[in-house]
């Protein structure tokens, strides 16, 4: 026994679940992704890392560039899928898709719903100080996020963590939640309940204007909202070198001892005075530079105070 799956999915995060999915023997007879867009250096066309996956299992890719019309319900329809999984799909589905799989449309989500909601859940769950995170599994309704909870999966969230660290975390769990999901739906046995309606929150999209960091804030708060950006957009600080203004993205930084005005160099190690506290760079990047560890940073620039990031 077996289910006939659509798979909609777009970035890395969804490839671990498509791939267990084909891996327990469901039929997954189309996959939805995003069309191809120009990325990088050279602006080259690259499909995406699901049409890439598919492509692999040799499963047709669909890439629509909307779901609303009549042809696109049709041709939805005209794949007679029982159900269909979407993970990190970025495109609404309407009503009439999402009722048209016999047995509904199933979303494997980056958060603890109903915190964090919306786009961005990894993020904002890093940025606010969470301390822990998850994946869920939804059966979708019309609203964002808003659909019965069928199963969740829970993860601590350390200060270690960066955004690129928890999805990497998350990605195969989901994977693997979305699998027995989907081996309970098959069975009949899978259990959905109501999101509660208290702490509901959202998460918005990331704005390039959230990356530049203040160091006025407390320490805990800095590092959470470099760990939080990293490795997009990147958090990022300015300071004067050589009578220009360089700018440094931090990718990662550790709690530190160490108190002084905030932004100011307290040593030659990168440990930065914050509002409260201190914290020590680990990992940064020059514009134009590849990323690279902090003692590495300084033998090509050494920084010592009384520098002053702003």
């Amino acid at each position: 026994m077996s289910l006939r799956l659509i798979f909609m999915g777009t970035p890395d995060f969804a490839v671990p679940t498509l791939l267990e999915l084909a891996a327990h023997g469901h039929e997954i007879v189309a996959v939805y992704t995003r069309e191809p867009k120009p990325a990088k250096r050279g602006m080259k066309v690259q499909e995406t890392p699901v049409a890439l996956a598919a492509k692999q299992l040799g499963i047709p890719v669909l890439t629509p560039t909307t779901l609303k019309t009549p042809e696109a319900l049709a041709e939805f329809e005209s794949h007679q899928a029982d159900a269909a999984v979407v993970v990190a799909y970025g495109m609404i589905l309407p009503r009439a898709i999402l009722d048209a799989p016999a047995l509904g449309c199933f979303n494997l989500h980056g958060s603890l719903l109903p915190r964090w909601r919306g786009a961005a859940p990894i993020n904002r769950a890093i940025m606010s100080g969470d301390g822990e995170s998850g994946v869920m599994v939804m059966k979708m309704d019309a609203g964002l996020d808003t659909g019965d909870v069928a199963m969740a999966e829970r993860l601590p969230i350390t200060d270690a963590m960066t955004a690129a660290d928890l999805h990497d975390a998350l990605a195969p769990l989901g994977a693997d939640l979305m699998v027995r999901a989907m081996g309970a739906l098959e069975r009949g046995g899978l259990q959905l309940a109501k999101q509660s309606e208290h702490g509901v929150t959202y998460a918005a999209k990331i704005d390039k204007a959230e990356a530049q960091i203040d160091w006025h804030k407390p320490a805990h708060d800095v590092l959470r909202q470099i760990h939080g950006l990293s490795p997009f957009p990147g958090a990022w600080t300015e300071a004067p070198l050589e009578g220009d203004t360089m700018r440094l993205k931090i990718l990662r930084c550790e709690m530190a001892k160490g108190s002084g005005e905030p932004g100011a160099l307290l040593d030659d190690r990168l440990t930065v005075a914050c509002g409260e506290g201190a914290i020590r760079l680990v990992d940064v990047q020059r514009a134009g530079k590849a990323p690279m560890k902090a003692a590495d940073f300084l033998r090509g620039t050494p920084l010592k105070p009384p520098l002053r990031f702003a």
